[in-house]
């Protein structure tokens, strides 16, 4: 498979879009963080562009090698992954873990695929099981890895990949999860469809 990637150069509106994504599926799955990394095929590295929860103040811009750690495989791999013990997993990049400030105990992981290729990978950290929950957590996350891969072809494809969003039955699916969000949760998934609101409007 190959792996082209999206130089990590986004405007607000993006940013503030993948950050919403990070932060509602930070919010449903109850997590101690979420994170969209970026791939950069200049570099061959990943690249923190959205963060949720613990290192949301220091992580943003830092990269690892793209062969490293969880996120390194599934991109690669294209092929989401659940680790629900990290320190059994010879996958886990704990160096790198413990060098954030953030050592996790479960990750969950699925690659933003674009037309077969991977160009980046959303992560969450300790998330809460829900037996109540309609939605699988690997087909929960799938449904914001969706989001998050238009917004980043939105950096090329401009109106073309915003209309997706619009007719993309993801976001459907997206819909139907926040609304039986209550509280701060449902706060959150107001801010991302606010957020896909105005990315629209920019690009109108």
């Amino acid at each position: 498979m190959s792996i082209d990637g999206v130089p990590p150069v986004l405007d607000k509106g993006h940013q503030r879009l993948l950050q919403s994504i990070v932060e509602v599926a930070r919010a449903i799955f109850s997590a101690g963080a979420s994170s969209i990394f970026i791939f950069d095929s200049s570099a061959g590295e990943l690249v923190f562009e959205a963060v949720s929860g613990a290192g949301e103040a220091t992580l943003l811009g830092q990269r690892f090698p793209m062969d490293e750690g969880i996120a390194g495989w599934v991109l690669q791999s294209g092929e989401p992954l659940i680790v629900d013990n990290v320190t059994s997993n010879p996958l886990h990049a704990r160096q790198f873990a413990e060098s954030t400030g953030y050592t996790p105990a479960s990750v969950m992981a699925a690659p933003l695929m674009d037309a077969g290729t991977s160009i980046g990978v959303l992560e969450v950290l300790d998330r809460r099981p829900d037996p109540a929950r309609a939605l699988g957590d690997l087909e929960m996350l799938g449904l914001f890895a969706n989001q998050a891969t238009v917004a980043l072809q939105v950096v090329h494809q401009s109106q073309e990949a915003m209309a997706r969003v619009i007719h993309d039955d993801t976001l459907a699916g997206v819909a139907v999860a926040l609304s039986g969000l209550t509280g701060s949760r449902r706060e959150a998934g107001r801010q991302l469809l606010t957020s896909i609101k105005d990315v629209l409007a920019t690009e109108a």
